[in-house]
């Protein structure tokens, strides 16, 4: 029997005038995933078709499996738009499952063949029954229901839905820049951008010897994680060492945060606009630690006019948690290798910071020169699926 790969795309149909627009991104992303395998891709604006070779199948619908833009999908059989082969190719489908109880749901796209969905329903299960012994119609609880899509060239059986991933392909936003620690919290936010449809770059702020370079190799490895729901991400390293001992010499302990934190953003937003990116998107969740209390956030985020995306903002510990052992994050995150922001918490961080202190204490050093310092040395890594590469800052 010939089989398809039929996807329904969900979220993707509210988008009316733009629909074709975000199915040709999420077609683009499903065939760049697929490249290596012999598939042939076919598309309209309510079905996406994936026609593949069997052997194949496993690896390619675990590829699906991380691809947004998808709501749900059907490994279904190909059957020809007339009556004789829908029944044939239901009975051999169903011939090979167990089960006791069946309903049969039909969707007619094509609104010339004879019978319409309620009647077809009904002349094949009773051609089910007919053949299949000892089963019965449930039409609240069955064991499987069976599906028939009628369209004009062919007609789709299955009995099976796979869950999507649902949210908006990536590609339909533009690019942001994700702040990514190596802790629990800022690969599920880079995760969720994913999902809107934001391709993502990270940046990572280091500062060897203080941290150490497997530090750096968790966050490799986070970052190959999150390159599974799209295709390359470039990883931006920052050399923080210069500026974070400066702070400590120069500021007041309390708020050694602070001031650390207000220095990334200004990084972050001279990343953007070489980068041509839209927005900077971090794991703060408010409330969580003295860096990320409303007082905190907005003495911080006082110097940079980039929109801060915080898709974890609002979700408790374990929320977050649970989505980071989903998408496979968390052992990777819990490894005991410290990044910049924890390295040197001190005792008592400020919790309720004062801009016109944060800004006495800045004005100690000339940060906008080690600023352009850190930018200017830092390296980039190509990370995907397959492969990484050093290059030179894009």
């Amino acid at each position: 029997m010939n089989k398809v790969i039929l996807i329904k795309y969900g979220e993707l149909t509210t988008k009316k005038g733009n629909r074709n627009f975000f199915v040709k991104t999420l077609k683009k992303n499903i065939k760049n995933k697929l490249k290596k395998y012999s598939v042939e891709i076919i598309n309209d604006l309510s079905r996406m078709y994936i026609y593949f070779e069997e052997k194949d199948i496993h690896e390619i619908t675990h590829i699906i499996d991380h691809v947004f833009g998808i709501h749900m999908y059907h490994i279904a059989t190909i059957a020809d738009t007339n009556v004789d082969s829908i029944f044939d190719v239901c009975l051999e489908l169903l011939e090979q499952l167990s089960f006791k109880t069946f309903k049969v749901e039909t969707k007619r796209s094509d609104k010339s063949f004879e019978f319409d969905s309620p009647t077809f329903s009904k002349m094949l299960g009773g051609y089910i029954l007919k053949n299949i012994n000892d089963v019965t119609v449930d039409v609240h609880q069955p064991d499987i229901t069976v599906q028939v899509e009628i369209r004009e060239k062919s007609s789709y059986v299955y009995v099976n839905n796979y869950k999507g991933l649902g949210g908006y392909p990536v590609g339909t936003q533009p690019r942001a820049l994700l702040m990514l620690s190596g802790g629990i919290d800022s690969p599920v936010a880079g995760y969720l951008a994913l999902k809107r449809g934001i391709q993502i770059d990270a940046v990572y702020f280091e500062a060897i010897p203080h941290t150490s370079l497997d530090a750096r190799e968790k966050v490799i490895q986070l970052v190959k994680k999150l390159s599974l729901y799209t295709d390359t991400i470039y990883l931006h390293v920052v050399n923080f060492t210069p500026i974070q001992e400066q702070i400590y010499k120069s500021c007041d302990s309390s708020y050694v945060i602070t001031i650390m934190r207000r220095m990334m953003y200004r990084i972050m937003e001279e990343l953007c606009h070489r980068n041509k990116a839209y927005a900077i998107i971090n794991g703060e969740s408010i409330g969580q630690v003295a860096s990320q209390t409303l007082t905190s956030m907005s003495v911080i985020n006082n110097v940079t006019n980039m929109p801060v995306i915080r898709p974890v903002g609002c979700m408790d510990k374990l929320e977050i948690i649970e989505l980071a052992k989903k998408i496979e994050t968390y052992d990777i995150s819990i490894l005991p290798y410290e990044d910049c922001c924890t390295v040197f918490v001190p005792k008592h961080p400020v919790i309720n910071p004062d801009i016109k202190q944060a800004i006495q204490m800045e004005n100690n050093f000339d940060y906008q020169l080690m600023i352009e310092e850190a930018v200017d040395s830092i390296y980039t890594i190509k990370i995907n699926d397959h492969f990484e590469e050093f290059s030179e800052l894009l």
